[in-house]
């Protein structure tokens, strides 16, 4: 029993709970923060986009082709197609999102406490709960500009219509459809990140603490903390394990989603048809269009997010 508590707390000194930050340097340096990978990993969007929208006869079939045809015809520029958009709403949706996923990763490990669970066990249980909170909360702000951007990323692209920018598709789309234009696929985007954010944060708790066990941490009642670079090791371990987990368990529903999102109203079909083309198109693997980028996205997305978040939580910790 003593060894399996001085395990908890030396994970628990890689950890910082909510009640343990500064939330007004948070938020501050949390939106700068997190710009920066939002620059950084933004065309992986724009091909995985391109990809899943891609018609039968489109001649780029894949990420390198996607990214090619972009720099041929609009060069950089074009790997940021409606970033602007995503930047714009991208600090309010991140403020949700960190506040409910915090808030509820609390409180959901003191209500799992009662049961005498193992740590990894009781940690995908609250980050899964906290993950897919946080997801709910921030889809209200997140469709609206992922609608608005997905349409500016294939614009041009195997058919569809250009625009002037996120304020013309706005307009356009509340000309042609009203404000539930605006929230088109919002069934399958809830569908889509809810689970993933579940899959994803769970994954990540659950494998740090393997992790930690696995390399024998919190085995010595006078152990040392890990040193920074070790943290940083195994945090960046557990985002790569959870984006591959789940990405290769969301891809299908996000394709669904994307091709929903960017389609017209006056040829939008039913989610039930777009499987049956997608299907007829490339089999069922037509479901896993764009995993590759999304496979990357997801575990550079996430390893590099939760990185710059277990970092932003360091930085913010209220002095003891």
């Amino acid at each position: 029993m003593e060894a399996s508590n001085s395990r908890v707390h030396s994970f628990a000194q890689t950890e910082i709970n909510w009640d343990k930050l500064d939330k007004t340097r948070f938020y501050v340096v949390g939106a700068g923060l997190f710009t920066g990978v939002t620059v950084a990993l933004y065309p992986v969007s724009v091909v995985k986009t391109r990809l899943q929208v891609a018609s039968k006869d489109t001649v780029e079939r894949n990420a390198f082709s996607v990214i090619k045809g972009i720099l041929r015809t609009d060069g950089i520029p074009g790997l940021y197609r409606g970033f602007g958009t995503v930047i714009t709403g991208a600090i309010p949706v991140r403020i949700l999102f960190m506040t409910a996923l915090e808030t509820t990763k609390a409180a959901a490990f003191k209500m799992v406490e009662p049961f005498k669970l193992s740590e990894p066990t009781k940690a995908a249980i609250a980050n899964g709960i906290a993950g897919m909170t946080g997801s709910l909360c921030s889809q209200a702000v997140f469709v609206p500009i992922d609608v608005v951007s997905q349409k500016l990323m294939v614009q041009g692209y195997s058919g569809h219509a250009k625009y002037s920018g996120g304020l013309d598709v706005a307009r356009k789309i509340i000309k042609s459809e009203g404000i539930r234009g605006l929230y088109r696929g919002f069934g399958l985007s809830v569908m889509t990140y809810s689970p993933s954010n579940a899959v994803w944060w769970a994954t990540y708790g659950s494998s740090q603490r393997i992790i930690w066990r696995f390399l024998g941490d919190g085995t010595d009642l006078d152990e040392i903390a890990p040193s920074q670079w070790k943290i940083a090791s195994v945090q960046a371990t557990g985002g790569i394990v959870a984006g591959a987990t789940a990405s290769c368990i969301t891809t299908p529903l996000d394709t669904i989603k994307t091709r929903l999102q960017v389609m017209g109203h006056d040829k939008r079909p039913s989610a039930r048809l777009v499987v049956k083309k997608l299907i007829s198109e490339d089999g069922w693997k037509g479901l896993y269009r764009g995993l590759g980028p999304r496979f990357f996205s997801m575990s550079a997305w996430g390893t590099s997010m939760i990185l710059a978040y277990e970092y932003l939580k360091r930085l913010c910790a209220k002095d003891e």
